[in-house]
């Protein structure tokens, strides 16, 4: 099939149905991450004696995604995305499993066991992103990326739904029920990921190595396309992590919490329906700018208040800025690789990004019971200027490249 033929006709057969596929797989991936977003600082601040160490264990499961991103891409490269995916949410039924037992026994650290085992189930599920673009032609991959990404909508609804549905399930314990749903939700993924028909890879692919990294990572494309998902993703996981403990510390209830997670989660996902046709106009830089300000507004939107109007304006606004970014830095970092680096060029982009998330995980519990939730907003000002400079850096030198060529 010729390039002109795959521009013409970007979904047909095999592409269109695995991006489907994918997609469903990311709404049930995305449900279960928004369920547990949901309560795992609230049982981590219920199981800790310190409770300053709350976000503990959301901030180990984030870590080991970090160390994870590497060894679930080089596996994919090896052995085949379905047979990662599939190893990924065998782990998170472990992960599910662990967690109930350490909430019925009462156990802090064994609930950090499970937040490990958590963070990696999610670095293989992180990749159904970079698996729908690899089977896109290059006009078509914002789209493709934008498509799987949009399997999170249901995920808005449905996981903050489960969260308080199945919180008591097994009253007086609360919080098990909320894992025993997770494991449930890894199992019917499973089930489908194996109708997803992406090929084993040859063996060139598993031997094949390209450029060396150095020369890829030192390209300008790659470091703004890096940053902003760096950017995105530590911001978004910095305010939205210390949101539920803000909502209740100002007096408000768990299903407000409930609410208002749901509408975040709402804004980072029904924009993938149309991220990549604006991508596709705009082209991806204004995009990324337009997710930087508005997370600048949802910290201008936090710093007036503590009522749920301002929880809830500021985290829509902080969702729909991590999809602009996220999607942003996504496409443009397929842009810097061939078909023979992006394993490691992905797997180093993914190491970034949730070392990052890992930091900002880690530190989230400690900046709010020592800076309180104005402090926790204010700290997210640098990595937003941060990128705005960037964008603005790459820019000139892209024009500087076009002229000279």
């Amino acid at each position: 099939m010729t390039e002109q033929t795959e521009i013409s006709v970007p979904w047909r057969g095999t592409t269109r149905r695995n991006v489907l596929l994918l997609a469903v797989c990311q709404s049930l991936s995305a449900t279960t991450m928004s369920l547990i977003i949901t309560v795992h600082a609230l049982a981590g601040f219920m199981l800790a004696e310190d409770k300053t160490l709350a976000t503990l264990p959301l901030g180990i499961m984030f870590t080991m995604v970090m160390f994870s991103t590497i060894p679930a891409s080089l596996f994919m490269k090896r052995y085949g995305r379905r047979l990662g995916f599939t190893l990924g949410q065998s782990i998170g039924t472990i992960a599910a499993i662990i967690s109930v037992y350490a909430i019925f026994k009462e156990e802090f650290w064994l609930f950090a066991l499970g937040g490990a085992f958590l963070g990696t189930h999610t670095a293989f599920w992180q990749y159904y992103r970079f698996a729908a673009a690899d089977t896109a032609s290059a006009a078509y991959r914002s789209r493709a990326i934008s498509y799987v990404l949009a399997g999170g909508v249901i995920s808005a609804i449905l996981g903050p739904e489960l969260a308080k549905y199945s919180r008591e399930l097994f009253a007086p314990v609360v919080f098990a029920g909320n894992f025993v749903v997770m494991a449930i939700l890894c199992l019917v993924t499973i089930i489908v990921l194996q109708f997803v028909t992406i090929p084993p890879p040859s063996d060139e692919d598993r031997t094949s190595v390209g450029r060396p990294l150095s020369k890829i990572v030192s390209q300008p494309k790659f470091i703004t396309a890096v940053l902003a998902s760096m950017c995105g993703y530590g911001v978004m996981v910095l305010v939205m992590t210390t949101t539920p403990l803000a909502v209740l510390g100002n007096g408000h209830s768990f299903n407000d919490a409930a609410f208002i997670i749901q509408w975040h989660i709402l804004g980072m996902f029904v924009p993938s329906f149309f991220t990549g046709h604006l991508i596709k106009r705009f082209g991806v830089l204004p995009i990324i700018v337009s997710g930087a300000l508005l997370m600048a507004i949802c910290v201008a939107v936090n710093m007036t208040g503590a009522g749920i109007a301002q929880f809830w304006v500021a985290l829509i606004a902080l969702g729909v800025g991590w999809n602009f970014m996220f999607v942003g830095g996504t496409t443009m970092l397929t842009e810097t690789y061939e078909r023979s680096e992006r394993a490691k060029v992905q797997a180093t982009n993914d190491f970034l990004v949730f070392g990052t998330v890992a930091i900002a995980s880690l530190s989230s519990g400690v900046l709010f019971n020592t800076i309180g939730w104005q402090g926790v907003n204010l700290a997210v000002v640098a990595p937003i200027v941060l990128i705005l400079t960037v964008t603005i850096w790459f820019r000139v030198a892209h024009a500087e490249t076009a002229l000279a060529e």
